[in-house]
């Protein structure tokens, strides 16, 4: 049907319908009437864009319908409070949780067009960088899927965290213009804009009854502009709401300024105000950057506690009715803020008596903790605090004062535990502990893995858990299977859906009739092969992007995560290091080919780990051009890791390395990701790893190293990495030829810093798991030998990965936390 000839009342019908046709024609009628674009003139954006908004416009109604139900029911609702939302690319996800993916797919394919080329278009939603953001997002498919009223909140970065391009091995971080051509998922909602506040002064008068009044005066205003995304359930027809927020001057142009010449100045308040949400994690080395992370906890905090007060406001009259209607969740302590201003909003706003405002904000929040190394802990000195939040800053005395005197009373002369439990952390400079100010004023506090929440209540939080034990308990993380192996490995899904049915998309555990399976021959022989196929797709990736050819049949090795020393990358790459040696000098002792993959981001500040990856692009540079290792071994490093890239990685993975020191990871999700899409995992007993390894069986998964009680009787005993280096004749060969300038020979001091640091301290013991490392991997080599073997354990913990999907986490949120009931 020519295009002319359709009325826009049957366009507007047929965007209610999922069929092929009638996507075809949404496709055809946003191409033409909405970009003003037909066939020839259309770009591929253009038509990513076009089939976006047929995607989109099916999920609109759905989002309006679930928001007027959540209205009309005056429903309890969740509000997820993040820094990050690491959501990756949407129109994918959005079409499986739909049921159109194929319908689309088809309809792409009438027009002459191949779904992949289109889909390829998208870019990255630049909001997040690691675990952190990646967790709120499975979260927030989650509970759409699930039916819970929920509400994200956080910022509408304009460049995110960065694009990572590695020039001469070195990470150089480029702007993340993810918003260039525009976001088909966003839409803007100006009406509900928030001005926010920055410092000025705070002012107390009394009334005539001697009541306190606060004023905060003289401030310098922003206003907080929200974007909301929609989030689509699995099938279900719920779509709940990721507001962010964009900054925004108040003074858009100062005309005076312009009059006389000065153009700069004109539009220097705008631009100022908007830095607040021009980048992730601005540097906190300098003053300015400090102030502007602050700047940005604050800005999305208060302009989320604003939004929620206006949406409670317009279903309940009374507010001391909020703890029966709202549950907050702190996601880490950046949103600790919203804590303080809570209670300026009802004591100053609203006119509560401050022990009334602090019973309603304390059953209001609960605080998840994401780390375990103390100084990670987020602190922010009094000094910066008091200019930029003078009138929190006064809260945060009262809450403090009223916090020390309960403790007081309970442990009556222990001046010591005072000291240790307060707020405020006397020193030069004095400084706010946010992690304890979250504990204090929320209902609950939970570690993100078995071993990680009891290390929180017997470590770092003994204190508090002393104090309020019933408000400490476990949430071990998980991931969403729709969007990690669903939409990211179809092959295995396909599999997955003949044998088992659609089931296990929204109840993973039902992976488990997997076990009845393994014993199959041809089953396993089915199983390797898609195996083969997505390790075949990835090295055609590698090979066009990078110029790299992959060997299929070799064991893909891949550690990709933030680069941090603590999950010590050095660690593999020294095992690297030792493969390349073991082939030149003794090729007998070699068991099986490897190529070898790590990807990851360093912040850009952080020296160390930039260095690490320069020393991993030179170890690189080395074996892949040595004809005689090279085809035995090959080590690549993913530049600019992301979810679109991650989800081409994970299917295409045999071992997961998972090495991060014992008892620093809180839980790790890549493993589960791993794990999912049936690599086999080889970690230390850290994390989540622990709780893979009783799913699986010891004998399904590949531990090495200390434990974590032994790091710890390791370094209170004294630890000297230099014992170990001595022992180990190949850990002595590899910093012999570090320190000879073999990985770096036009500077032969270039990573001179990485053996000062291992030899003299090495914090996170390097050097005494290599051995054991080193060992454990000689075992995986010589189980891949076994192809069917491998293959019932690569089963085994696909079969096992149930307990780690995010539906589980936020049902046990939901029961235990929220005091929500999921369908």
């Amino acid at each position: 049907m020519p295009l002319q000839s359709v009325k826009k009342s049957d366009w507007f019908t047929n965007n209610k319908e999922m069929t092929k046709a009638a996507l075809k024609l949404s496709f055809q009628m946003n191409r033409q009437y909405t970009l003003s674009k037909d066939q020839y003139t259309a770009t591929m954006h253009d038509n990513f864009m076009a089939l976006s908004m047929a995607v989109r416009d099916r999920i609109v109604e759905r989002w309006i319908k679930t928001q007027q139900r959540y209205h009309k029911t005056n429903v309890r609702r969740v509000y997820y409070l993040s820094m990050e939302f690491l959501i990756g690319r949407l129109m994918g996800n959005n079409m499986y949780n739909l049921g159109i993916e194929k319908h689309a797919a088809d309809a792409l394919d009438e027009l002459g067009l191949d779904m992949e080329t289109v889909r390829e278009q998208e870019v990255d939603a630049g909001l997040g960088n690691g675990g952190l953001g990646r967790l709120a997002a499975c979260f927030l498919d989650s509970m759409a899927s699930l039916g819970v009223p929920a509400h994200g909140y956080g910022i509408r970065y304009d460049y995110g965290i960065f694009n990572q391009k590695i020039i001469d091995g070195n990470q150089v971080e480029l702007p993340d213009e993810w918003l260039r051509c525009g976001n088909p998922w966003e839409f803007a909602r100006p009406e509900n804009t928030v001005n926010i506040r920055f410092y000025g002064k705070a002012h107390t008068t009394h009334d005539l009854k001697g009541k306190a009044k606060h004023k905060w005066v003289d401030t310098q205003d922003v206003f907080a502009v929200p974007y909301d995304f929609p989030i689509a359930g699995y099938k279900n027809d719920v779509v709940n709401t990721l507001r962010l927020w964009s900054a925004r001057g108040t003074e858009e142009f100062d005309f005076d300024y312009f009059k006389s010449g000065d153009y700069e100045q004109a539009v220097y308040k705008k631009i100022l105000s908007e830095n607040i949400s021009k980048v992730l994690y601005p540097s906190d080395d300098i003053s300015q950057g400090k102030e502007l992370r602050l700047k940005q906890e604050y800005f999305f905090t208060a302009a989320s506690m604003a939004d929620i007060l206006r949406r409670f406001k317009s279903e309940n009259p009374d507010l001391n009715n909020l703890p029966k209607q709202v549950a907050i969740q702190l996601n880490d302590t950046h949103p600790t803020l919203g804590i303080v201003e809570l209670m300026r909003l009802l004591v100053d706003e609203y006119d509560f008596e401050w022990q009334k405002a602090w019973d309603i904000t304390a059953k209001v929040f609960a605080y998840t903790n994401h780390t375990l190394m103390p100084e990670a802990l987020e602190c922010w000195g009094i000094d910066l605090f008091e200019k930029l939040l003078p009138r929190h800053m006064q809260i945060i005395y009262e809450i403090n004062a009223y916090f020390l005197r309960e403790v007081a009373l309970r442990y009556p002369g222990d001046n010591d535990r005072l000291g240790r439990m307060s707020i405020i952390e006397e020193g030069h400079p004095k400084k706010i502990r946010m992690a304890y100010l979250a504990i204090v004023g929320s209902s609950f506090v939970n570690g993100v893995s078995k071993l990680h929440s009891d290390l929180l209540k017997e470590k770092l939080f003994k204190d508090f858990y002393e104090f309020y034990p019933e408000k400490f308990n476990n949430k071990t993380n998980g991931i969403t299977q729709r969007r990690w192996l669903l939409k990211a490995n179809p092959r295995l899904s396909t599999l997955l859906m003949e044998k088992l049915g659609d089931g296990w998309v929204m109840d993973l555990t039902k992976l488990e009739k997997l076990n009845t399976l393994k014993s199959n021959k041809a089953f396993r022989e089915r199983w390797m092969g898609i195996k083969k196929q997505n390790k075949e797709s990835l090295a055609r990736y590698i090979n066009a992007s990078m110029d790299i050819k992959l060997d299929p049949e070799s064991i893909f090795d891949v550690q990709i995560k933030r680069i941090h020393e603590y999950k010590r990358q050095i660690l593999f790459a020294f095992y690297i290091v030792s493969q390349y040696l073991k082939l030149k000098q003794s090729p007998k002792e070699f068991i099986y080919p490897r190529t070898f993959m790590i990807g990851g981001k360093a912040a850009p500040s952080y020296h160390m780990a930039k260095l690490t990856i320069k020393f991993i692009n030179n170890i690189a540079d080395i074996i892949n051009h040595d004809k005689s290792v090279n085809d035995k071994i090959k080590l690549i490093f993913l530049e600019n890791y992301r979810v679109s890239l991650a989800e081409k990685v994970f299917p295409a993975s045999d071992l997961s390395e998972q090495i991060s020191t014992a008892g620093t990871e809180a839980s790790g999700t890549g493993n589960m990701k791993f794990m999912m899409n049936g690599a086999l995992t080889i970690g230390t007993l850290d994390g989540a790893n622990i709780e893979i390894a009783q799913k699986v069986g010891d004998e399904n998964i590949f531990i090495f190293g200390l434990k974590a009680h032994e790091v710890q009787a390791l370094k209170d005993k004294g630890y000297h990495p230099q014992h170990y280096i001595d022992q180990n004749p190949m850990l002595k060969e590899i910093f012999k030829l570090i320190h000879s300038g073999f990985f770096s020979p036009h500077d032969h001091k270039l990573f001179a810093p990485i053996i000062q640091a291992l030899t003299h301290h090495d914090p996170y013991l390097v050097c005494a798991d290599f051995e054991s490392y080193c060992q454990t991997q000689d075992a995986v080599s010589k189980m891949y030998l076994n192809k069917d073997e491998w293959a019932k354990r690569s089963i085994i913990n696909v079969a096992q990965s149930g307990y780690f999907s995010s539906d589980r986490t936020i049902r046990e949120y939901a029961k235990e936390i929220w005091k929500i009931s999921v369908e």
